[in-house]
């Protein structure tokens, strides 16, 4: 006996929004997969406002609005049993974050969770993310996002620390992350990682996604540190309309792939890590799974 539920997951984040819909299969005697049915991206870059003018904007508002109402009835066409949606670091520090948010639930009837970064953490956590791990390995987990980043690792396939900082594209777009932040990362790292040796990154996030993408590599196969740092340099020297037309990266990411690369290559040094593996996870696979094993 075959059981099918259609479950939705809506992640608000600062350089995009994403509607997931996903199949969660359930049969007698099996483990229950979580099959992707659609993901639709809509690049609303709440950070931009939120990060700069501590708001979001009216413009945006509206744009939230649209986005949200098509969310509901894309829903309802898949047929969705149940959802979540969850904002994080931009709709958490835009001093407006919770009025957008009645706002959205009365013009659409979407009810928006805003998380912290350590309950952002904590779903990412809950994701695929335990099927990765060799239990004789240490991971450092990176999540980087447009207005923060997450940071957990794992050893014998347990969670051992985990810390979110204010470090994301967005904010390194506007300048907006000093010195004093990336020492507290480094140090951060350097201090967690230190018990622990031969360290391997694992990397979410849109960015990792489209550098692995633009790699050919095999699903489960890690980049080198040299090919990242390669590819840093790459990017690079190429101008924002050169990564559009040649590398065919879109609009709201030609910019953004940059900084978000930094942060890993950063991670991987501090770390000691060699290699970094990219599985297709992220904080709405994570919902998705919190929701069904009742975490949320």
């Amino acid at each position: 006996m075959i059981s099918i539920k259609k479950y939705a997951a809506i992640d608000i984040g600062s350089n995009a929004m994403r509607l997931l819909i996903t199949n969660v299969v359930e049969q007698e005697g099996k483990e229950t997969q979580f099959n992707k049915s659609a993901l639709i991206r809509v690049p609303i870059r709440l950070g931009q406002d939120a990060f700069t003018v501590g708001e979001i904007s009216q413009e945006n508002i509206d744009r939230m609005v649209d986005a949200m109402e098509a969310f509901r009835l894309l829903m309802k066409v898949y047929k969705i049993e149940r959802y979540k949606a969850c904002a994080t670091s931009a709709m958490r520090e835009a001093y407006n974050g919770k009025e957008v948010a009645e706002i959205i639930r009365e013009k659409s009837q979407i009810d928006i969770d805003i998380i912290d970064g350590k309950m952002e953490a904590a779903i990412i956590a809950s994701s695929d993310l335990n099927t990765l791990l060799t239990i004789d390995k240490t991971y450092l987990y990176v999540d980087v996002g447009g207005g923060s980043t997450e940071f957990s690792l794992f050893d014998n396939g347990k969670i051992v620390a985990s810390k979110s900082f204010k470090n994301g594209t967005v904010r390194l777009l506007n300048d907006m992350v000093n010195d004093i932040v990336w020492l507290e990362i480094e140090k951060w790292i350097k201090t967690t990682c230190e018990p622990f040796e031969n360290i391997t990154l694992i990397g979410s996030g849109g960015n990792i996604n489209k550098l692995f993408k633009l790699s050919g590599k095999q699903q489960d196969k890690p980049l080198s540190f040299l090919y990242l740092n390669s590819q840093y340099q790459y990017l690079s020297s190429l101008t924002y309309e050169q990564r559009i037309s040649e590398i065919g990266l879109n609009t709201d990411r030609a910019d953004v792939i940059i900084p978000a690369t930094r942060i890993y290559l950063n991670a991987m040094k501090w770390s000691g890590a060699r290699q970094i593996y990219v599985p297709k996870i992220g904080l709405s696979d994570g919902i998705v799974k919190a929701m069904y094993y009742n975490r949320i």
